[in-house]
């Protein structure tokens, strides 16, 4: 596993797509349990697109952001198709730091993301199970089901300045 990358830094810290320490954080991830083995595991881990890849700090979160030009599934608008927390600050907080840096990179985009309730723990609120329920106190909201079945959440600027 690789360290901390800046001991004097605090928040959010922008690094390239292959960085070790983002790379250990999101072999963690749910999204990344397809392996097939035998075959090494890419170098790069957010894929095609313009890119903005974030590590705290104390190297215990990651969070990347991906516009891409063209996709398959209709969608538009700026991914967060990585967000782990393993420890330091509440995720929520987190994720609205990592909101305003991908903002300034990606200027009134709609954020969109995928969560599969079945890797996800759901968080009980009003007695109902909630997935990914640090987005939604981030201010984003449930728009529709995969047909994959995962749930896609989307955030706008206005939603969360209002």
């Amino acid at each position: 596993m690789n360290g901390q990358p800046d001991l004097l830094a605090e928040g959010w810290l922008e690094v390239l797509d292959g960085n070790p320490t983002a790379r250990d954080l999101f072999a963690r991830h749910y999204s990344n349990r397809y392996r097939v083995p035998g075959r090494k595991q890419p170098r790069l881990i957010i894929g095609p697109g313009f890119k903005l890849l974030l590590i705290t700090a104390d190297a215990l979160s990651v969070c990347s952001w991906r516009k891409a030009d063209i996709r398959q599934d209709g969608q538009t608008g700026v991914e967060c198709n990585i967000f782990r927390r393993e420890g330091g600050e509440l995720a929520t907080d987190l994720l609205r730091a990592a909101m305003v840096r991908a903002w300034h990179r990606f200027p009134g985009e709609r954020f969109f993301t995928f969560v599969d309730p079945r890797e996800v723990k759901p968080t009980w609120r009003a007695s109902r199970p909630t997935w990914g329920h640090c987005f939604y106190q981030a201010g984003w909201r449930f728009c529709g089901i995969t047909k994959k079945r995962l749930h896609i959440l989307e955030c706008m600027p206005a939603w969360v300045t209002a």
